[in-house]
């Protein structure tokens, strides 16, 4: 029996992200038909789909997919954003409006009352909102999960996590060093984080903000489960010599109870399990995606208390 193949649209195809969204719909038996993004610089879509169409213009390319749906036989079934994050909101409505399921990177949006919004347009529309959180599907998190699930009811765990990922200037000229655009840093390269912690941990109960500046920020987080103390950094600066010795510009760190938890492994090929994933009738909705938003929009609103209380150890050396 012939495999019913899927049609996909793509946002942001000249984005970093874009080719292993790319490589998921090609690994998953389907088809990019179409594709939009403001620059031409696009020519990686040569790599998994040379057919597809490419659109500079989003009045073009909304035109496109509504011609196509009405056209019946090569109809857009899921269109998977990879914009930056400030534009997810009306992507994702596009999505819905030509009748398609919505694959949408994080932060899906930037503050709480958009997730509510999109709940609504959703549930009118009939049509799903999925968001790519892979980490939940990552072999070392699920194994963390399990065990975390079988520790004593009353157990909390006590967890560092830091990480520093360098930004060169070009970061403060783009988008993303606008707040308003990404969120800031904690949203920028937080959230996915944020959301393991809370997959694994469960709900967030409390959220502290030591530091806030362009470039980092520390706080302390209280889930069911856990208590987090974490330091975000897009300056080399803040890297630590360890770091330092081997030319690194990405330091990551994990520690629960005082033990190291690597999963730096494993992350190739997470786009594809999770388009697997929905296309076998699972997939991370809204309701997933929630508390990670509202935790990053309660970081981005915060006083910052300075060093004071349960603060990460890097605030006394870097901040």
């Amino acid at each position: 029996m012939e495999k019913n193949i899927k049609n996909f649209a793509l946002i942001g195809a000249a984005g970093y992200i874009a080719p292993r969204h790319m490589k998921a719909i090609k690994d998953t038996g389907n088809r990019l038909v179409a594709a939009l993004d403001p620059k031409d610089s696009v020519g990686i879509i040569d790599t998994y789909f040379p057919d597809a169409d490419f659109f500079l213009e989003t009045e073009r390319f909304d035109r496109h997919l509504d011609k196509l749906r009405r056209q019946g036989e090569r109809r857009i079934d899921y269109v998977s954003i990879c914009s930056p994050n400030f534009l997810h909101d009306s992507h994702i409505r596009l999505a819905l409006r030509n009748q398609c399921h919505a694959i949408c990177e994080k932060p899906i949006v930037l503050n709480p009352w958009n997730v509510d919004a999109l709940a609504e347009i959703e549930k009118e529309s009939g049509y799903r909102i999925y968001n790519i959180l892979q980490l939940r599907l990552h072999p070392k998190i699920l194994e963390l999960k399990a065990k975390v699930d079988q520790s004593p009811v009353d157990k909390i765990f006590d967890i560092d996590l830091a990480y520093i990922t360098s930004r060169g200037r070009w970061y403060h000229i783009s988008w993303k060093g606008d707040p308003a655009k990404s969120g800031g840093v904690a949203t920028n390269i937080g959230v996915h984080f944020f959301d393991m912690l809370g997959f694994i941990f469960g709900k967030i109960r409390v959220v502290v903000v030591h530091h806030m500046s362009a470039t980092t920020v520390a706080g302390f987080l209280q889930y069911d489960k856990a208590r987090v103390r974490w330091f975000l950094s897009i300056d080399s600066k803040c890297l630590p010599e360890e770091a330092l010795v081997k030319g690194m510009r990405t330091y990551r760190a994990l520690t629960i109870e005082g033990e190291n938890f690597e999963f730096s492994e494993g992350f190739t090929d997470l786009h594809t399990r999770v388009y697997e994933d929905i296309l076998s009738g699972g997939g991370f909705g809204l309701d997933e995606a929630r508390q990670s938003i509202e935790i990053v929009y309660q970081i981005r609103n915060a006083q910052p208390l300075g060093r004071t209380g349960d603060y990460h150890p890097f605030l006394l050396k870097h901040c």
